[in-house]
């Protein structure tokens, strides 16, 4: 949801004239509803918060164990309630509302509820870190308490948030100087550095608040261009198959929605040094420019609309070769057939194709060597998901004709300041 409204903020231009802004308005909705009714959404405090509806692995019959169309669903559903225990889903709610209110900052009373929410849920996020058992360093959830703080700020305009999120520990804890590992520059569901560190380098291009939240906003920029070099195929941080893909997640088991997210953060990215008139940024002794960048994003996009060894779309329904047998209980049962938990097993393990066309679902992984299998059981490669096609659509949008990055939606809430001057150097002593 953060990121389709991300896409949305920066290019609202382009999907108004694709005729698809009312449309991506309500799925955006659609979603911010159902947080709204997770927790007490009017209240400033909160101690508890839905996490799950379903569940699965429990032998009986759930989510995992039977195969049926969600409108056929008769067993039981638990409802997972957390109490402290989930720091960073507050967090991303946090972030997905606080985006989501920038979307519909025209309905002036739904963004507010919007941004009540967010504060209210990054608040309860908060809390939960202070408590005995989330005193860790890990950034398992310092990430999302980043990347919340942003959209807070950005929705809000209240300093606060730029203090929170410009301040070294919690850069530090969420990993920002740890550009040594293996997923550093994977930017998904699971880490949301990278989103954060390309949402403040936004901030400094633009806005450039200077001191005191220079130090680290530079600290963003420059990490936020070496992720962009090594994306790009002179470099060799990440490896690449042989028909071009590159393979941004070490052991992830569905990674074709990683290289979207890359797409769009790289396309993303270099309309920022347009937009700046900016001619490139350095890779060591080298400038690249915004072209090189578009180009990176093209050829992986190219790759999963059908430009790959394998001449196959990876994107339901376009192109004459596409996934027909993608893990999915609704394509997969006819639209006539209304079947019991086990009774809809058949379906799953036919090898017929889908019976229904899920437009526009992208396919989860192809492997190292290109490979795909296009099987129902094979979840890893033909699942499609929702967090999958967010970044399959705003990469789409940034790529697009018909518009252009919008320099000044995203700071709608950001006032006009004057920072403070420096402190003044200590008195001479002879």
């Amino acid at each position: 949801m953060t990121l389709i409204s991300w896409s949305v903020i920066e290019y609202g231009s382009k999907y108004q004239s694709a005729g698809e802004l009312a449309h991506v308005q309500g799925v955006i909705k659609w979603g911010t509803e159902y947080f709204l009714n997770t927790f007490l959404s009017e209240y400033d405090t909160i101690n508890t918060m839905v996490s799950q509806i379903g569940s699965r692995g429990s032998g009986v019959p759930d989510d995992d164990f039977c195969w049926m169309r969600p409108e056929d669903i008769d067993y039981p559903r638990p409802v997972g309630v957390c109490l402290t225990d989930c720091p960073q889903l507050a967090a991303e709610m946090s972030a997905a509302l606080a985006s989501a209110s920038i979307v519909f900052k025209d309905d002036s009373d739904y963004s507010k509820k919007l941004i009540k929410g967010a504060k209210t849920l990054y608040k309860f996020s908060e809390s939960s870190i202070s408590r005995e058992g989330f005193k860790s360093s890990s950034s398992t959830y310092w990430d999302e308490m980043l990347w919340g703080g942003a959209w807070l700020y950005y929705a809000t305009g209240d300093a606060y948030f730029l203090e929170r999120i410009t301040s070294y520990d919690l850069a530090e804890r969420a990993g920002a100087f740890s550009s040594s590992g293996t997923d550093y520059g994977v930017f998904g569901w699971e880490s949301k550095l990278l989103g954060a560190q390309l949402l403040l380098t936004r901030l400094r291009i633009f806005l450039g608040p200077g001191y005191p939240y220079e130090e680290m906003l530079r600290e963003f920029h420059n990490q936020t261009g070496v992720v962009m070099c090594s994306y790009l195929p002179y470099f060799r941080k990440f490896r690449r198959s042989k028909g071009g893909l590159i393979r941004l997640s070490q052991g992830h088991l569905q990674p074709l929605q990683d290289v979207a997210n890359a797409a769009f953060l790289a396309a993303l990215y270099s309309d920022y040094l347009d937009a700046s008139d900016s001619r490139g940024w350095n890779c060591g002794p080298n400038t690249y420019t915004p072209k090189d960048l578009r180009d990176f994003s093209r050829s992986q996009m190219d790759y999963i609309l059908g430009r790959n060894p394998r001449n196959m779309s990876y994107v339901v329904g376009f192109g004459e070769t596409y996934p027909r047998h993608v893990h999915h209980r609704g394509a997969s049962i006819p639209i006539n057939n209304k079947e019991t938990c086990e009774g809809g097993w058949r379906w799953k393990d036919s090898n017929k194709h889908n019976p229904n066309i899920i437009q526009g679902a992208m396919a989860a992984a192809t492997d190292k060597d290109d490979g795909f299998q296009d099987v129902r059981t094979s979840s890893n490669y033909t699942e499609p998901t929702l967090v999958g096609n967010a970044g399959l659509v705003a990469a789409f949008a940034a790529l697009g004709e018909g518009g252009s990055l919008d320099k000044n939606a995203i700071f709608s809430a950001v006032r006009s300041f004057s920072p403070p001057s420096p402190p003044p150097p200590a008195a001479w002593t002879p």
